[in-house]
C-alpha cells in the first residue's frame, strides 16, 4: 500500500508546515509502516539550525517517526477521525547528521497496542545508514 501527501492529509490532521513526511510506500495498518522524507534546503527548520551548517534536528527526526506511526494506527478502521498523541520516547539514539538533499526513510513497527495506548519501534535511515532510532509510545483519542 502505497500513499501521497494528500492522501497521507486524510489520515492525520498534520499540515504545512509541521506535517512532515511526503508518502508512505509500504503500510499495513496496525503494524508496520515506511514513509519517506526529503530533505530539502527551504525546510523551515533550516534558519535557525543552524545558519551556514544546516541540520535536521532530531527531535523533528522522532516526529517524523510518529507521524509515520500515526498513519499506520490511524488506517485501521476503528480509529478512523482519531488522532495520535505523543506519549513518550525511550532509548532515542543519534547515529548520523541528516543534511539538505538526503532522502530520510522512516520505518515504525508497532510492538503492542494496551486499550488506547500503543508502543513502537522506529528507525530512520539515508542510504541504508541509521540516522535515528527510537521506542515511542502513543494514546489515540
Amino acid at each position: 500500500m502505497t500513499l501521497n501527501l494528500e492522501q497521507i492529509k486524510e489520515i492525520i490532521p498534520h499540515r504545512d508546515p509541521f506535517l512532515l513526511i511526503d508518502e508512505i510506500i509500504e503500510c499495513e495498518p496496525g503494524k508496520r509502516v515506511v514513509a519517506l522524507k526529503q530533505i530539502k534546503e527551504d525546510d523551515f527548520w533550516f534558519k535557525g539550525h543552524f545558519p551556514g551548517q544546516p541540520v535536521v534536528p532530531g527531535v523533528l527526526m522522532l516526529e517524523m517517526l510518529a507521524q509515520a506511526g500515526a498513519c499506520a494506527m490511524l488506517m485501521l478502521p476503528e480509529n478512523k477521525g482519531k488522532i495520535g498523541f505523543f506519549g513518550g520516547v525511550e532509548r532515542a539514539k543519534f547515529r548520523r547528521v541528516v543534511v539538505p538533499g538526503d532522502l530520510l526513510r522512516l520505518e515504525v513497527d508497532i510492538v503492542k497496542m494496551r486499550g488506547p495506548v500503543g508502543f513502537g519501534s522506529g528507525l530512520a535511515s539515508v542510504d541504508g545508514v541509521k540516522a535515528v532510532s527510537a521506542e515511542i509510545s502513543f494514546a489515540l483519542k
